[in-house]
């Protein structure tokens, strides 16, 4: 069986333009549920070809979920500018739409890595994704006024030594929320996992495969 995802590159409409956007399908198979990956910062580098969100779009894929990645808002080839986090929100959830409208059907989760995991924790309850994964979350840049926690299944993945993203703000934010995500703090990992991105891609597949 191959693990190797059928990619289509696009365009979808977002709020400020054309969004530019990779589409990953099952080799073996339809769907059975669907996934929007969110990237980091686009002002420090961030795409959706980052490898942590290639990571989480592949985990999404092996598990037999459609992942749409895509750029937010001036980056690359999406239209629009950077917008402080707020129309990036926009573009997210204009992302979980055309997915939810043009997508397999089954589950839909929303993922994200760092300035992305903070956007998906804010577009996961406007969105009424069915599950979220939030990896080193800089939340309290750009999520810590949220109105209300998530209500779907929801993994927090940490490095202990991430170098831009601390661990301890990030253990804080999570011991404050009623239920709270369930939190994975991984020893020896930094910001942008190097190495351990084969650890990552387990973990997320078996929070999701045991939250489907």
């Amino acid at each position: 069986m191959s693990t190797a995802p059928v990619s289509q590159r696009m365009f979808i409409d977002g709020p400020a333009g054309r969004l530019e956007a990779i589409l990953d399908e099952p080799r073996d198979g339809p769907a059975s549920g669907c996934a929007v990956i969110c990237h980091p910062h686009p002002q420090h580098g961030g795409t959706m070809h980052n490898k942590v969100a290639h990571t989480l779009a592949r985990s999404f894929v092996r598990l037999g979920f459609t992942a749409l990645r895509f750029n937010f808002r001036g980056t690359e080839g999406s239209e629009g500018s950077y917008d402080e986090g707020v129309g990036e929100l926009g573009d997210a959830l204009a992302a979980v739409d055309w997915l939810r409208s043009n997508g397999p059907g089954g589950p839909l989760w929303i993922a994200g890595f760092s300035f992305g995991a903070a956007i998906a924790v804010r577009a996961a309850g406007p969105a009424q994704t069915d599950g979220l994964v939030a990896v080193a979350p800089a939340i309290y840049r750009f999520a810590r006024d949220l109105d209300a926690q998530p209500r779907c299944p929801f993994l927090v993945v940490q490095g202990d030594e991430d170098e831009l993203v601390d661990v301890e703000e990030t253990i804080e934010w999570v011991n404050g929320l009623e239920p709270g995500p369930e939190l994975l703090v991984m020893t020896g990992a930094e910001h942008f996992f190097h190495g351990r991105l084969v650890e990552l891609r387990d973990a997320v597949m078996e929070f999701v495969q045991s939250n489907r």
